[in-house]
């Protein structure tokens, strides 16, 4: 029986960081799903360029300004733990030094950036995953995409088709792409496939690509988009309605795109985006947030703020989202809220405030005895308190019953982006 890599330390990692950056950033496109317009039937609609004008924009790509070790500083302060950076996109541009093609910057800049920034990433503390497509437009045996092979905008579900040669010249391409990032990077915590919706699971043998990072990389996990063979799910730019099972990581961007598109003003507002991480945490997920990097190799500038508002409410309230386990059912607190378990069976809840106005919060089904103090998370500053149990429980004069705890929130304490209150519970009797 194949071994199941450990999971536990992707449970409670809190806040992940993607990087979707690529030649395209040169211009302003979306990554590689500017040369389709987009998808057919989803936001945002992109206006299509012609295929070769966007494969022929690789050699303008010269970050200058690229300075990893920045940008893991402004990742980890915001609070982010891991990082997933796009080593190869749909379009075929490889972002690391491979031996298998010439439509790479190593080739047409003559750095290995994902060589660059994992070091940088790793030195920082970063649990490391490498993005992968599995699709490649741009090689000839794929096969290469060109403008009148191509719905634009894209169809899910509708792609060209090569010969069987010419399938199998490409999956030995591809399979030792793979390999090339799996042991040329030292050992890596997450491999992040895409691209499963083009060919079905019989063609990509997901159950094979499983075995190549498993040979490799025995400890890595691997997303749910190897069909039938992940480690944990990846619901994208939406929380899912109820938590998955397993692990899981939602992935969303700030604003629509991924890549950087300067006429993408829908950013996200500070507040939007953490309450979307808290909510992920009190279902027992992370959120990967996403970061398209300019041409010069820099965070476009409404990125660094929201990574700054981040950084400021992480500095006072971090320990509510690193390391923490889902917390009360939504019958109990209305809202998301997150445990820490203690060694000695005592706990912490966090509870976070995303709704206003309130004056007091009620907590229900606690075993109320067991509460034993009620502070202001980013101070220390207890708040007042009170509990009843419930009729049923004094009546039967249970010595440990079940009530509700009442806190009174007074208006001056809130936090602009989200007031974390923290309950200490003793273990049980």
């Amino acid at each position: 029986m194949t071994a199941t890599p450990d999971t536990s330390w992707f449970r409670g990692l809190g806040l992940g960081l993607f990087l979707h950056w690529g030649h395209a950033s040169t211009r302003g496109w979306e990554l590689s799903w500017q040369m389709t317009g987009g998808v057919h039937l989803q936001a945002p609609a992109l206006d299509p360029v012609p295929v070769r004008t966007y494969f022929d924009n690789a050699p303008s790509f010269r970050p200058e300004s690229f300075d990893p070790a920045d940008w893991a500083e402004q990742a980890w302060e915001a609070g982010a733990r891991y990082v997933v950076f796009t080593t190869k996109h749909h379009d075929g541009f490889a972002m690391y030094d491979t031996k298998l093609s010439d439509y790479s910057v190593a080739k047409t800049w003559g750095r290995d950036i994902t060589g660059e920034l994992v070091e940088a990433f790793r030195a920082r503390g970063f649990r490391i995953g490498l993005y992968f497509s599995i699709v490649d437009w741009h090689h000839e045996d794929y096969p290469r995409l060109t403008d009148d092979a191509v719905a634009k905008p894209y169809r899910v579900g509708v792609y060209r088709r090569g010969t069987p040669d010419q399938w199998a010249h490409y999956r030995r391409f591809m399979l030792g792409q793979l390999e090339e990032l799996l042991t040329g990077y030292g050992d890596l915590d997450i491999v992040w496939l895409d691209g499963e919706f083009e060919h079905s699971p019989e063609e990509w043998d997901f159950a094979g690509i499983r075995e190549l990072i498993r040979t490799h990389q025995p400890a890595a996990l691997v997303n749910d988009r190897c069909l039938g063979h992940g480690d944990f799910t990846t619901p994208e730019q939406q929380l899912p309605v109820m938590a998955p099972d397993g692990p899981w990581e939602a992935c969303l961007t700030m604003n629509s795109t991924w890549g950087h598109v300067p006429s993408d003003d829908s950013w996200k507002s500070p507040r939007a985006l953490l309450h979307t991480l808290v909510e992920a945490a009190s279902m027992g997920g992370n959120l990967l947030l996403n970061v398209g990097p300019t041409a010069e190799g820099t965070f476009p500038p409404q990125a660094v703020e929201r990574l700054g508002a981040l950084a400021g409410w992480m500095d006072m309230h971090g320990e509510s989202v690193h390391g923490t386990q889902a917390g009360l059912k939504l019958w109990q607190f209305q809202g998301p809220s997150t445990r820490r378990v203690h060694p000695d069976g005592s706990s912490r809840l966090y509870l976070h405030l995303t709704m206003r106005p309130y004056e007091e919060i009620t907590v229900r089904g606690l075993r109320v005895g067991r509460v034993r103090g009620v502070t202001l998370l980013a101070t220390g500053e207890t708040l007042p308190w009170s509990t009843q149990a419930a009729l049923k429980d004094i009546h039967a004069a249970l010595p440990d019953p079940v009530g509700e705890l009442r806190v009174t929130i007074p208006s001056e304490k809130l936090d602009d982006l989200c007031t974390v209150v923290a309950v200490d519970l003793d273990a049980e009797r």
